[in-house]
């Protein structure tokens, strides 16, 4: 299946990038991950065991409709754009026309990522690079708290990590690499097309 067919079978319109008209150093322009990038991790991943995901910067949502499509798995959307925000509103109306009926649930908020309150039954969270090594910081230590309050086996997922983003997982948190996945075709040509699976110790 190629990208138009994946939309067309979800019902939703998340193709395209977005620059931002008032560009900021914390936050990066929107760009779908690619469906092949979702199959090849969709296939290596433990998603029986995943309760709640998490996607940071979700744009339009294409993360977590494949998700809840495929793996039935209660799934949120964080997007601070407020426009990229109503357009996966518009893409959830459409999606859920046809959806199948499940007990798991999606969602989407409009908020700041670092603002975000972690819910006791998620447990996975999806990074794109989606903004600077600061808020990722943060992000990430509100994980941790919520890790404290209710302990259980978390897992970060980074596609196309940035060097910063490893080495403040590896040296200042308690995940660990669990999963290293190259992008086939792409990763020989470009060291950056891997997904990295960090869990968290126990």
């Amino acid at each position: 299946m190629n990208e138009s067919d994946y939309e067309r079978l979800l019902r939703i319109q998340t193709v395209g990038m977005r620059e931002w008209k008032y560009q900021s150093s914390h936050y990066n322009r929107y760009e779908a991950t690619p469906y092949d990038v979702l199959k090849v991790l969709f296939e290596a991943y433990e998603w029986q065991r995943v309760k709640g995901l998490v996607d940071f910067g979700c744009g339009k949502g294409r993360v977590p409709f494949y998700v809840h499509h495929f793996h039935h798995i209660s799934v949120t959307g964080i997007e601070m754009s407020g426009q990229l925000y109503q357009q996966s509103m518009e893409n959830l109306m459409k999606y859920t026309e046809r959806a199948k009926p499940t007990r798991a649930s999606i969602s989407f908020e409009c908020c700041l990522a670092e603002e975000y309150k972690i819910g006791p039954q998620e447990d996975c969270f999806y990074f794109f690079n989606p903004f600077s090594t600061p808020i990722f910081q943060k992000v990430i230590h509100n994980i941790l708290e919520s890790l404290e309050d209710h302990l259980r086996t978390m897992d970060i997922i980074l596609y196309y990590p940035t060097s910063d983003y490893i080495e403040f997982l590896e040296r200042e948190t308690v995940f660990e690499l669990w999963k290293e996945i190259h992008i086939p075709k792409h990763y020989e040509e470009n060291g950056n097309e891997r997904l990295m699976i960090y869990r968290s110790k126990l």
